[in-house]
């Protein structure tokens, strides 16, 4: 080795050439620092100290940008420092490189931290970490991620960066989609297992609390009691005719009765059914085990439904041994019917909820019956009832029309009447001599639903004539269930009774009217 001293420069440097042998060249400022020549020709800055007794060698690093002679040396004399101070500069090199990255990091909270979780929070978790974090911060290590990364991985996953097509199998692909909220969902994750990283003396603080989250849709949709009417109705056609699945149509039912969760319905099994003290009785739930209390309704439509043999579930699947699955599908088709397209299928827990708050039920009560841990959770809900904030309208547009004193009595209530001129549209005893439906179950009974063949014999026309008729826009009333036209046969005998009306007061006024003869 050669023990050869003088100024490393850019001059110094220069002049070197390769001889085929390995050997160093030390800098007479700094004791320690040297440049290495390999019998290639490769230059490669390094430091010589000792510590503990020990002889270390130091990998600055190679030759050209960033390392000139002159930042090299520096860095030297702040590595000479740390050697001073008892810090093994090599050492610590050697634990950077064993330091955990955020994949691994990820590893340990899916397998570790979330073993006691539940199945479908887990699933969340991973689907998060893969399709999303993974992606963009999976290589960094777990004490250099910043606040400012988390930042840019919540406004890339928002713009659509992770978005891609993943073959899942044969004939199978799965769609990641990103967005604001699954952003948020990951910022959530994230500073989950940063929490863990903490708890474990990774770092020292958890950058991801504080960082500010895109505002979340508040879904402040629930059925009101003519939409709960147009609902069963539409659900009453689609049971009577046999175009949808008698179990998908028990499932719909049952949710908008009882405030079930989806899942807590659909894998409902005849085991958990209490008849004696009418609930249900659930092993496991979002919430953990609980009991659903049940009225007579749920209670009657669970009766009704066929059991099939050997099969576990109150609402059987297509396969045996598998229970209702593709419910979105049969809801998309009967909330058209209804006209209800902006409706979700969790609406309908919500329509459970504010229904009970509107009836006086306190927040207690209905989180019981939801099954809620939290009464914040139930404030979701019952704050969806707008009678109080109606009430307060009225009391406060009165007082300020009085203080203005003017008289706002556009739409004042009829005096005739005594009533509002808008309150018919819903009031159900407008028409005492038709029986009040079941907004729910729906008349079936009471209504009876044609299809456009049944429809064209009874009044006596023909499957052509009907469908001129729907064109033209002059025929009976009628619905669509998904491709299905169904009418109702109180519709048919009212539209065809119009008809004989028309015919015969058309036929009065051609006796009554002489025809003139026009002179020539």
């Amino acid at each position: 080795m050669s023990t050869e001293r003088l100024r490393i420069t850019k001059r110094v440097i220069d002049g070197l050439s390769a001889d085929g042998t390995d050997r160093f060249l030390w800098d007479s400022d700094v004791l320690g620092f040297g440049l290495r020549i390999s019998p290639a020709g490769k230059l490669v800055y390094v430091l010589q100290y000792r510590i503990e007794g020990r002889q270390r060698r130091f990998k600055i690093g190679p030759h050209g940008s960033p390392w000139t002679p002159e930042s090299a040396r520096s860095e030297a004399q702040s590595l000479l420092g740390k050697v001073v101070d008892g810090i093994d500069p090599q050492q610590e090199k050697f634990a950077k490189r064993k330091e955990l990255s955020l994949a691994d990091l990820s590893e340990i909270y899916l397998n570790e931290t979330l073993f006691t979780a539940k199945e479908s929070s887990v699933r969340q978790a991973r689907n998060n970490i893969e399709n999303h974090i993974l992606p963009l911060l999976g290589k960094r290590r777990v004490s250099k991620i910043e606040r400012s990364d988390i930042e840019q991985m919540l406004r890339d996953i928002a713009a659509g960066k992770t978005a891609r097509t993943l073959k899942k199998g044969h004939r199978r692909l799965s769609r990641v989609r990103g967005g604001k909220g699954a952003a948020n969902q990951c910022v959530t994750t994230v500073s989950a297992m940063l929490g863990v990283a903490v708890e474990r003396k990774l770092r020292p603080d958890n950058p991801a609390i504080g960082v500010r989250k895109f505002p979340g849709k508040k879904m402040e949709r629930f059925l009101s009691p003519a939409e709960l009417a147009r609902l069963g109705e539409a659900l009453a056609a689609a049971a009577s005719l046999g175009v949808e699945s008698q179990y998908a149509i028990a499932a719909l039912r049952l949710l908008v009765l009882t405030g079930c969760r989806k899942n807590e319905i659909l894998k409902l099994k005849h085991s958990y059914i209490d008849r004696y003290h009418r609930c249900l009785r659930l092993p496991d739930s979002k919430t953990g085990a609980k009991v659903v209390h049940l009225g007579g309704p749920p209670m009657r439509i669970i009766a009704m439904v066929p059991p099939v043999e050997g099969n576990p579930y109150l609402l059987p699947g297509r396969k045996n041994g598998t229970h209702v699955t593709d419910l979105q599908a049969v809801w998309v088709r009967i909330r058209r019917t209804a006209g209800l397209d902006d409706v979700r299928i969790h609406d309908l827990r919500h329509s459970f909820a504010s229904i009970g708050a509107a009836t006086g039920d306190s927040m207690l009560i209905v989180g019981a019956l939801l099954g809620h841990r939290s009464a914040k959770t139930t404030e979701r809900y019952t704050h969806l009832s707008d009678h109080p904030l109606k009430s307060a309208a009225e009391r406060i547009s009165d007082e300020i029309s009085r203080c203005l004193g003017e008289g706002l009595d556009v739409f004042a209530v009829n005096d005739a009447t005594n009533q509002n001129p808008f309150a018919a549209c819903w009031d159900q005893d407008a028409d005492p001599s038709i029986p009040p439906a079941d907004p729910v179950l729906g008349a079936v009974v009471r209504t009876k639903w044609l299809d456009t063949r049944a429809a064209a014999a009874l009044l006596g026309f023909t499957i052509g004539t009907m469908q001129t008729y729907r064109w033209m826009g002059t025929g009976p009333a009628f619905r669509k269930i998904g491709r299905r036209v169904v009418y109702s046969a109180d519709a048919l005998t009212a539209w065809q009774k119009a008809q004989e009306g028309l015919n015969v007061s058309s036929a009065a006024c051609n006796e009554a009217i002489p025809i003139r003869q026009i002179d020539s």
